[in-house]
C-alpha cells in the first residue's frame, strides 16, 4: 500500500502528459476534463453537471483472492468510484461495470461480486444500468459511476486558497493497519470501504467548502495533488485523534477513502458528522506546491502504480 515518492515514470507525470495531449480541443459542455476525482459535463440547459469517474480493481493489485471474498470485492469496485462522487459533493445516478473473470472464477464467485456490489448500489440509489463481461488470466473490473451536482457548485482540487484550514474525515491509515493485520475492525474497513457521500454534500452545502478531493493514495500524495492543483503549499501536523494506524500508515498508507477538504479559517466545522469525526489537520499558504509535516517538507509516499521500484 506504500510505494517511494512520484519520479518521472510517475503516474502523476504520465497522467499530465496525457493531459496535455488531449487538451487542445475539449468540448463545449465539458467543464472539467482530466486531473481531478470526476470529469464535470453540463448538459446544455440543465440544472445540474454530470459526474463521471471510472476506477479499475485488479486481482493482486488491489485484492487478493486467497483473502477477498466475491462479495467484498464487488463492494470495493462500487466503493471507490462512488468516493470520488462524494469528493465533489455529488449525488449518485447510475454505474457501468466491466468484469474480466479467469477460469477459477465459477458461477458462484461472479454471483457473489454482483450481490455485494448491488448491495452497495441499492444502499446508495445508485443503479446498474450496463457493462461488460469476458474471460482472462485475472479478475479485472473497470467501474464507471455517473454522479450529479447542482450546476457550477462541484467541488475541486483546485478551489483552496490561502488562509483555509485544512480538514481530514474519520481515522486515517485505517485501511492500511487492516491489510496488514489481516483481521479485526480494521480488516473489515479495508474489505468494505464506506463513500463519504452525505459528507460530501454536508461539506458542499453546509460548510461551503472551498477544495475537496478523496484519500485513495495516502494523505502525503493526494494532499500534495491538491496543493499543485490549488498553487498552495500546506503546512500541517497529525493530531493522534485522526489516526486508525500508526503515523506512518496514516501519512502515506491508501485506500482510507475519507474526505479531505479545504474550509475558509472563519468556518465553523463540527467536530462529527453523523459520527464521524472530522479534524482539522492544518492550513494553506502561498509558496511552492508541497507539503510541511511539522515544519519539515514531506515526502510524497503515497500509492503510485508507475514509481519507479
Amino acid at each position: 500500500m506504500v510505494k517511494r515518492n512520484e519520479s518521472e515514470t510517475s503516474e502523476v507525470e504520465l497522467v499530465r502528459r496525457i493531459r496535455r495531449w488531449a487538451s487542445p480541443a475539449p468540448a463545449a459542455s465539458l467543464v472539467l476534463g482530466i486531473g481531478d476525482d470526476c470529469a464535470i459535463y453540463r448538459p446544455r440547459g440543465s440544472r445540474e453537471d454530470l459526474l463521471f469517474t471510472t476506477d479499475l480493481l485488479i486481482e493482486d493489485v488491489h485484492f487478493r483472492r486467497a483473502t477477498h471474498r466475491a462479495e467484498d470485492v464487488g463492494w470495493k469496485c462500487l466503493a471507490r468510484g462512488l468516493s470520488d462522487i462524494a469528493a465533489m459533493g455529488g449525488a449518485p445516478r447510475f454505474c457501468l461495470v466491466s468484469l474480466t473473470v479467469p477460469g477459477w472464477a465459477d458461477t458462484r464467485w461472479v454471483n457473489g461480486f454482483y450481490r455485494g456490489l448491488l448491495r452497495l448500489a441499492q444502499r446508495t440509489g445508485t443503479a446498474l444500468a450496463g457493462g461488460d463481461l469476458a474471460r482472462t488470466d485475472k479478475v479485472t473490473c473497470d467501474i464507471v459511476v455517473c454522479g450529479a451536482v447542482p450546476r457550477g457548485r462541484a467541488l475541486r482540487r483546485d478551489g483552496a486558497r490561502a488562509g483555509d484550514a485544512i480538514y481530514v474525515s474519520g481515522r486515517l491509515g485505517g485501511s492500511a493497519m487492516g491489510l496488514a493485520q489481516g483481521s479485526g475492525a480494521a480488516w473489515k474497513r479495508h474489505l468494505r470501504p464506506e463513500p463519504r457521500l452525505a459528507l460530501g454534500r454536508f461539506i458542499r452545502e453546509e460548510l461551503r467548502a472551498t477544495a475537496a478531493m478523496d484519500l485513495s493514495d495516502g494523505l502525503s500524495l493526494d494532499l500534495r495533488r491538491m496543493c499543485e492543483a490549488s498553487g498552495l503549499r500546506a503546512e500541517i501536523v497529525i493530531p493522534p485523534i485522526c489516526l486508525g494506524g500508526n503515523l506512518d500508515q496514516g501519512l502515506h498508507g491508501g485506500e482510507d477513502y475519507e474526505l479531505l477538504f479545504t474550509v475558509p479559517s472563519r468556518v465553523r466545522v463540527p467536530r462529527a458528522f453523523e459520527g464521524l469525526p472530522l479534524t482539522r489537520i492544518g492550513t494553506m499558504f502561498r509558496g511552492k506546491a508541497e507539503v510541511e509535516l511539522y515544519g519539515r517538507p514531506l515526502e510524497a509516499l503515497g500509492w503510485d502504480h508507475f514509481a519507479m521500484s
